[in-house]
């Protein structure tokens, strides 16, 4: 419940009934002031044009849950907190290019950049921004941060506080008495439970009215909309998402054991690095079905991983679904099949492991790609692993998507905040970045793919100014990664949630850190 350690959603939004950030986004990614008493900018003189710093001002009275004070130190101790490498804080991407953080008074927070920084923002803001109180966590810094308590128990500045937590099941909370506004939140506990599956989920929503609300209902189609018009209590909430369902590419082996771990860098993998396979694996991909079949409204197809906002979405790539092309990748290559059916060279066969989450939907994914890298000569082993233990953050646990010990493996996830830049930094390959054991497997370049052109791009992206040039920059990283089948899209999702008709003021946002951003204004009518 620590969302500087969060590795999935669910994590970050169990995180976020409690924590806060200075700011949040909204739908055209403008900045919302949480903790923050208004948004800097250019204009109010607090956002310096040449990006090198910005003046954040706070909310005056803010208390933590335990009646602490919030002050501006506690914002200071948050960048030290994670920008400290031994943290392995999942946000220290996001912190990056700060050079430091000074705290002048109580109520006033100046960040200094190392270079021009044109998302001023992406530090304290979003999912990447929950403040941490320093008064709890200052024994908690580098590699003691994995054992406070304040991970299972949070002291938040946010309407509700933990009364129980159980991993991987429930958290229970309660009101915060001590919240800034006294007329809210609206109601006295809330429960956030985990675990199941999606479909069970839009069941309890939409049709029986178990709970008020669920969350990323990715569920087929005809299921959904069976359930939507059944007659029951809940509605759907369908939104503009900025996240694509993909299928990640290991760059490196996974079976092969270098300096005590798997899919070790400088491993290469025995056949993915090739660039024939993996391009062959990209035509393989029936994504029409995938979007049109199973998602209908919730999604749509896409040749790319970065799609919002808009001016980001590439419109120089395409995808082609073509098995018969794909054998043709393939046997030019030397992977020829043999009496099995299955493909080899040097004989080293096409065999390949391909792992995501338990669900339904994606085990449906799962068995249309599995049907055509059969057809195609490309031996395809399942594995379904719980959410709970996938995105779990466990350093020790081999299952979690950053390990990566399979050669293929599919979730969705997109960029969090309006300038993309953490979101890109996932394919940067320096090798700090690199998810792996010196890092607690806490890097964001997932794939092991390291390509100098991509590097550049990213670098330059990083510190311009100009919001004419910054999208070709964008594009040109995402075309990258698609033109060299590092990821595969399958389907541009959108967010699809449900709720009680009689839930009220849910306010979604494309780019707040959750929908749970403002739990504290939620109602519900007798």
């Amino acid at each position: 419940m620590n969302g500087h350690l969060a590795a999935g959603t669910t994590d970050s939004d169990a995180a976020r009934v409690v924590q806060e950030p200075l700011g949040d986004f909204d739908s055209n990614g403008n900045v919302i002031p949480i903790l923050a008493d208004h948004a800097p900018s250019m204009e109010n003189g607090e956002v310096d044009p040449k990006g090198m710093s910005v003046t954040w001002k706070l909310k005056s009275g803010v208390v933590w849950s335990d009646g602490q004070p919030f002050t501006s130190a506690d914002v200071k101790f948050t960048y030290d907190y994670v920008s400290n490498p031994a943290t392995a804080a999942v946000t220290i991407a996001s912190y990056a290019a700060v050079a430091s953080v000074d705290a002048p008074d109580d109520l006033t927070v100046v960040v200094h950049f190392k270079k021009p920084t044109p998302n001023w923002w992406t530090a304290f803001c979003g999912s990447q921004g929950y403040i941490v109180p320093q008064h709890i966590l200052a024994n908690y810094v580098g590699s003691a941060a994995a054992h406070a308590p304040f991970n299972l128990k949070p002291i938040g500045t946010g309407a509700f506080v933990v009364t129980d937590f159980v991993p991987g099941d429930h958290a229970d909370y309660a009101a915060n008495p001590k919240y800034r506004d006294a007329t809210k939140p609206f109601f006295a506990t809330v429960n956030l439970k985990g675990g199941g599956d999606a479909t069970s989920a839009a069941r309890a929503v939409l049709q029986l009215g178990e709970v008020d609300y669920a969350w990323n209902l990715q569920v087929s189609a005809n299921v959904l909309k069976s359930l939507e018009t059944s007659g029951g209590p809940g509605k759907l909430l369908i939104y503009p998402g900025t996240s694509v369902e993909a299928i990640m590419v290991n760059m490196t082996d996974p079976n092969k054991v270098v300096d005590g771990q798997q899919s070790h860098l400088g491993t290469p993998h025995p056949f993915q690095a090739d660039p024939a396979v993996r391009q062959a694996y990209s035509l393989l991909v029936d994504r029409a079905t995938m979007a049109n079949s199973l998602y209908g409204p919730a999604g749509q197809t896409t040749a790319n991983v970065l799609v919002s906002p808009a001016k980001y979405n590439s419109k120089t790539t395409s995808w082609k679904y073509d098995v018969a092309q794909a054998e043709q990748l393939l046997e030019n290559a030397g992977y020829t099949k043999g009496s099995d059916g299955i493909r080899a060279k040097n004989g080293v066969k096409l065999q390949v492991v391909y792992q995501t989450t338990v669900n339904t939907l994606r085990q449906q994914e799962q068995e249309i790609v599995k049907n055509s890298f059969q057809q195609a000569g490309i031996n395809v082993t399942l594995k379904s692993i719980d959410s709970g233990v996938f995105f779990s953050s466990g350093a020790g646990n081999p299952d979690t998507y950053e390990h990566f010990y399979a050669d293929l493996e599919m979730f969705t996830n997109g960029p969090t905040d309006p300038f993309p830049i953490a979101f890109m930094a996932g394919w940067y390959g320096a090798t700090s970045n690199i998810a792996q054991r010196e890092n607690s497997w806490s890097g964001l370049n997932i794939e092991r793919w390291q390509n100098s052109q991509y590097d550049a791009l990213y670098e330059q992206a990083l510190t311009e100014m100009d919001p004419a040039k910054q999208p070709a920059l964008f594009i040109g990283m995402n075309d990258l990664v698609i033109n060299n089948w590092v990821r595969i899209p399958e389907v541009w999702r959108n967010g699809v949630s449900g709720a009680s008709r009689k839930l009220q003021n849910i306010n979604l946002q494309t780019w707040a850190s959750s929908e749970l951003w403002n739990l504290a204004n939620w109602t519900k009518t007798t």
